[in-house]
């Protein structure tokens, strides 16, 4: 994410002693689900859950509002998490073999999450394993003891290793290795084969000196840690996946590759127990997958819960993704849509222990289960609503205020087609396979009682019987017929179906014109709600876009597309670079020393000018040129200097802006006259870069605000009476023209300075931390992270969402994160970011105020653009030659 103010280069040091009240950009916070998780784990006592992931970061969650991100230096997946319960300890193994110890510290009076030491384990390559003993392998299981001064690790090998914590040192002396166990176990059990790795370690609910250990080949053991002896031994013959206790600690369970799992009674020392009390394959008997982990969790009434992920047959449920929950004779299964890491069971607080499956209240209405920590964040002053649209064709709507989402409303449109699965819910509630994805546009009404009319339909035909193309994808979804009910909330009135039906790529709509624009990969069109009919249509098709008639947009084909044209891009601007440049000329010369500086790694303090990436022009030809990608509403000036009026702009994927002057008649005569659009001005940019948003920048330079917040007076009017300017931004720069006559003003190249390309653009109004009174206009773009989270990140000095949250830990031992050993890892900084502080209002001293920027290394350290300290503006490139665009007047 960068951010960009519009002036002109230069000095200006008055400017820069203000900056840092204005800008404080800052990571705030990540909305969402973690993208790409690979470990889980929860502490009962705390109440709080966290989540590794295999891009190493670890995430703590507990009551709304209290979360906690930490990030390993390592780039390595999270394999396991456990916490030490109650203590604030957590300990997380990385695939490379190495055991971390994270640690929740307490600083300024909120929580933070911090690694403080690291254990490089003997066995993985490259480690030292002269301080440690050799026969560590891979470590396949770790348990933190509940005394909270041990953790015991199980390895491939089949031994098991005891280290201490929060130390992490290897106690040598207590190593179990599983010789020690052959011993017990009969001569005709061992048949010469070794037992394989240690798959489960689970201690005594009851004496934490007995540890449970299971192996691979089935073998399971009760060992007596002060006596170091087999205390009992289970002589299973299927392989090993999991193990639980019952919570007397009178039997184990045990979980198998076979699909099954097995109820074993535990009795007196030294005694070899050949066959299990209860063996069962609960989906068999047909061949079923492994259960991967099973839990027994006993009631004060009824038969105890055995619940357990995997073991679905494998033929018919193989593909399936599942969690069972079995109670007698009644068997709930649990099914997923991606493969289950892992699972936990929450106790709640008010009724520890529940009587059955069906739970006291839907749960719609129960409360978040996990409610650790307290939330120090004061009552946001702003209220933000974020809306996502979905590929289930459903839109959710989000209290996006704090730093948790709170979902509010979702909305369905399933319910008003005619398609093979029946839909009865309403278009408030999705149905169980909420479907279908959207290809059309709906236009809706905000109505607080239930209705029942009929939806009004109407077809736009993007193509307008142009020749040479043909659609060859699905055809369009046929509408129910006569009247349907709908609950309250959001109700359709008016349905516009696109022709081709392709994925709408771009919407807007305007309440006060009574028009939506909406623009799929065909073109956009232009509808009047109102009178319920069409007011025009533009096809944006290429005569080579033949991959738009294929069917809906496919996101394989995309990528494999853009990265052939990113390696010609490639060699084509090596290959020009080379015939441009005299090997003899003083160009050339400066162009080999700029290479050499940028690659060599020099360090972290150096502050190098970037070096410009030559922008090479995209061929007019390329397919899905023709998808639209922006769509805009402005009261502006179009026609002359002298008159302003509706407009509708249009942006499309090969850098072409589409103007058009609309006739909107009164409020009083709507129903009489029908609005008209004459086209404008077309605009061709020259680097034919996608376009991703446009915007109209008033006399004053401010952004137009949203005509209703005008009418209802939330927002002030623009300034109507001197010349205004029109915002283009695409995916490689932002330029911006001078209005009615399109001649360009000033520009920034953010794709040649950054190598980055813009996903989404917005204007943003700022207001001084010093002073309500300063407000600021800045451009905000951003670009994906993750595909399944929301990076938000504050530009703001004034206002700044951010966790404030604190967990009360109670220790064994005292620590501080502050002052670590000398096998502590370095601090890193925290992934979910906090904003550097200011003086409060009326506490700067003079001395402050007066220091150079120079001075400032807090606020105006140079960095890269995505560092949570990087607060500083790109100058724009007014340096360069403005590249004069195609444009073309239709109003001459």
């Amino acid at each position: 994410m960068m951010k960009f103010r519009f002036r002109r280069q230069g000095a200006d040091p008055h400017r820069d002693r203000l900056r840092h009240d204005l800008f404080a950009f800052s990571k705030t916070v990540e909305h969402g689900f973690p993208s790409q998780p690979s470990a889980l784990t929860y502490d009962p006592i705390l109440r709080v859950m966290a989540i590794g992931t295999k891009a190493g970061a670890v995430k703590l969650y507990g009551a709304p509002g209290v979360e906690l991100t930490g990030l390993h230096k390592e780039m390595a997946t999270v394999t396991q998490l456990h916490f030490l319960p109650g203590q604030g300890w957590l300990l997380s193994l990385l695939d490379d073999n190495t055991l971390h110890l994270w640690e929740i510290c307490q600083k300024d009076g909120c929580s933070h999450l911090e690694e403080t030491r690291s254990f490089g384990l003997p066995g993985r390559p490259g480690s030292d394993s002269n301080n440690c003993s050799p026969g560590i392998t891979r470590v396949t299981v770790v348990l933190p003891m509940a005394a909270g001064a041990v953790a015991c690790l199980g390895t491939e090998g089949g031994a098991v290793y005891f280290v201490t914590l929060p130390d992490l040192v290897l106690l040598e002396d207590k190593t179990l290795f599983p010789d020690e166990v052959l011993q017990s176990v009969p001569d005709e059990y061992r048949c010469g084969k070794a037992l394989g790795p240690v798959e489960s370690i689970q201690e005594h609910p009851r004496d934490g000196g007995r540890l449970l250990i299971g192996y691979s080949r089935g073998l399971v053991a009760l060992w007596e840690q002060s006596t170091r002896t087999v205390q009992h031994l289970f002589l299973g013959n299927q392989q090993l996946e999991s193990l639980a206790w019952e919570q007397s600690g009178k039997s184990i369970v045990s979980s198998h590759s076979d699909g099954g799992y097995m109820v074993w009674a535990v009795g007196d020392t030294g005694q070899r127990t050949h066959q299990p009390v209860m063996s069962t394959i609960p989906y068999g008997p047909f061949p079923c997958k492994a259960i991967s982990k099973i839990l027994w969790r006993t009631c004060e009434s009824g038969n105890p819960f055995i619940i357990f992920s995997g073991g679905m047959p494998r033929a018919s449920y193989g593909d399936r993704h599942c969690v069972t929950v079995l109670q007698g004779q009644t068997l709930a299964t649990l099914d997923f849509t991606s493969r289950v890491i892992d699972f936990f069971t929450v106790q709640s607080a008010e009724t520890p222990e529940g009587d059955g499956l069906t739970p006291s209240l839907p749960p719609s209405l129960q409360a978040w289960p996990i409610d650790g920590g307290k939330n120090l964040a004061q009552e946001p002053t702003q209220r933000g609503l974020l809306l996502t649209g979905h590929e289930d064709g459903t839109v959710r709507f989000w209290d996006a205020s704090g730093v948790s989402l709170k979902p509010l409303y979702k909305l369905g449109t399933a319910s008003i087609f005619q398609t093979d699965c029946e839909h009865n819910d309403s278009l408030n509630q999705a149905g169980e396979e909420e479907w279908p994805p959207f290809r059309k546009v709906l236009v809706m009404e905000l109505s607080d009682e239930k209705s029942e009319h009929t939806v009004s339909v109407a077809t736009v035909d993007l193509l307008q019987d142009r020749e040479g193309f043909t659609w060859k994808g699905h055809d369009r979804l046929a509408p129910r017929n006569g009247p349907l009910p709908f609950a309250p909330g959001f109700q359709p009135s008016v349905l516009v179906q696109c022709v081709p039906p392709a994925a709408v790529t771009a919407v807007t709509l305007h309440s006060e014109w009574n028009l939506v624009a909406f623009g799929t990969s065909h073109g956009f069109g232009l509808f009047d709600y109102y009178r319920r009919n069409p007011v025009l249509a533009r096809c944006t098709l290429h005569p080579n876009d033949s991959l738009a008639m294929e069917g809906p947009l496919s996101r394989v084909k995309s990528l494999k597309k853009s990265l052939r044209q990113s390696f010609r891009r490639i060699r084509k601007s090596r290959v020009s670079g080379k015939k441009r440049l005299n090997a003899s000329s003083p160009s050339s010369k400066v162009h080999e020393a700029n290479a050499q500086l940028a690659e060599q790694a020099g360090p972290h303090e150096v502050e190098m000018t970037p070096v410009q990436r030559r922008i090479e022009p995209r061929s007019a030809d390329d397919s899905l040129s023709g998808v639209v990608r922006c769509l805009y509403f402005a009261d502006t000036f179009l026609r002359d200097a002298a008159h302003h009026g509706p407009t509708m702009w249009a942006g499309t994927n090969s850098g072409s802006v589409f103007a058009y002057a609309l006739e909107v008649p009164s409020q009083e005569k709507f129903s009489e006259r029908a609005v008209e659009a004459v086209l404008g001005k077309e605009i061709q940019l020259m680097h034919r870069a996608p376009v991703v948003a446009i915007a109209v920048l008033d006399g004053r330079g401010n952004p137009l605000p949203e005509p209703y917040e005008v009418s209802r007076d939330l927002a002030k009017a623009p300034d109507m009476q001197g010349s205004h300017s029109m915002l283009i931004s695409s995916e490689e720069q932002f330029k911006v023209f001078t209005l009615p006559k399109v001649s360009a003003k000033t520009k920034f190249k953010l794709t040649a300075h950054e190598g980055c390309r813009v996903r989404k653009v917005a204007l943003v109004s700022l207001a001084s931390a010093s002073s309500e009174e300063r407000l600021e206009n800045c451009l905000a773009c951003f670009y994906l992270i993750s595909p399944s989270e929301f990076e938000r990140f504050s530009l703001s000095a004034r206002n700044v969402t951010e966790p404030l949250c604190r967990l009360e830990v109670a220790r064994l031992q005292d620590t501080s994160c502050l002052s670590n050993s000398s096998m502590a890892t370095p601090k890193l900084p925290q992934a979910n970011g906090t904003h550097i502080p200011h003086s409060p209002e009326g506490q700067h001293s003079p001395s402050d105020s007066d220091r150079s920027p120079e001075e400032h290394p807090a606020a105006f350290s140079p960095g890269p653009i995505d560092s949570p300290n990087s607060s500083l503006e790109n100058p724009l490139d007014t340096t360069g030659d403005i590249t004069v665009e195609e444009v073309k007047d239709f109003l001459v």
